[in-house]
């Protein structure tokens, strides 16, 4: 790879991998730079998932994945999308975000470090307020602040999220988004986040990944997320996401675009031309 790799968190070198006959993911080349924020993106079936479960080490693959900054298996932390649980038991958020980190079962008593630890990491992700909160009774959004606490009460040198924006109304994605870059930033760990949400990636994220059984293209969202790679990458009419959500500065494309004027070079901003004709050729599609 051309950049400096010694910099970077992860780097995949030929990843592949296969469940029984089916090849999920072949020949994946990628490289997350470290201290950043690198999104995943791809369609449903892409390979998103297994990719991270594989960096992880929950899953087999062929080919190596490395972490040339930690030197060796990197401390994670992981935040799913979500969490099957009995909403019914009677346990506070502080209790259960306790019971991850407690050595000694919580009926032998609570340690008032680990307590004061616990508040300090929520208050961190300003939801304090829920700590005497029964677990249960949260919603989801609030759920999602909690996995947060969970995972970075590890000291994670990687945070790995699937999904953390789904089921959350935009201006709870964009808060948790803007809550992340300060802790990250203050912390100095990776992240790593899969997401469908296009324009949360084209906002916020300093690399992207883009996957469909292998990576189509990877780099610095700006440059990246332009009309033919989004093509190449989800397809007219395998489940495109709304071009409508991009801002203007992500809807690129290059410079042999037929809607560039003659005055134009290098790549432009036309991607309501890119949504009209992407829209017209999906409904003839379905003619």
């Amino acid at each position: 790879m051309k950049e400096d790799e010694s910099a970077d968190a992860i780097v995949l070198d030929h990843v592949g991998i296969r469940m029984g006959e089916t090849q999920i993911l072949e020949d994946v080349c990628a490289r997350v730079p470290s201290g950043g924020f690198t999104a995943i993106v791809g369609p449903n079936g892409a390979g998103k998932t297994s990719l991270t479960l594989a960096i992880l080490g929950q899953l087999s693959y062929s080919g190596a994945i490395t972490f040339p900054k930690s030197g060796g298996f990197p401390r994670f932390g992981f935040v799913p999308q979500k969490l099957q649980f009995d909403r019914e038991m009677p346990m506070t958020v502080s209790d259960y975000l306790l019971a991850g980190i407690q050595r000694i079962p919580l009926f032998f008593g609570r340690s008032p470090k680990l307590v004061a630890r616990i508040h300090e990491m929520l208050c961190e992700l300003e939801c304090e307020k829920l700590s005497d909160r029964r677990f249960g009774a949260l919603s989801g959004g609030e759920i999602q602040r909690v996995l947060m606490a969970q995972a970075l009460l590890r000291d994670p040198e990687i945070l790995v999220l699937d999904e953390p924006t789904s089921g959350v109304d935009v201006k709870g994605g964009k808060i948790c988004c803007e809550l992340l870059k300060k802790i990250r930033l203050n912390r100095g760990f990776t992240q790593l986040m899969v997401s469908h949400d296009l324009a949360t990636v084209s906002a916020h994220a300093t690399h992207v990944i883009c996957l469909n059984r292998t990576v189509r293209a990877q780099g610095d969202p700006g440059k990246v997320l332009t009309h033919r790679v989004l093509t190449e990458t989800f397809g007219l009419h395998l489940g495109i996401p709304d071009l409508h959500n991009l801002p203007a500065d992500a809807q690129t494309c290059e410079s042999s675009c037929p809607y560039h004027h003659a005055a134009h070079s290098g790549s432009c901003s036309c991607g309501q031309h890119h949504i009209s004709a992407a829209e017209e050729e999906k409904g003839a599609g379905h003619d």
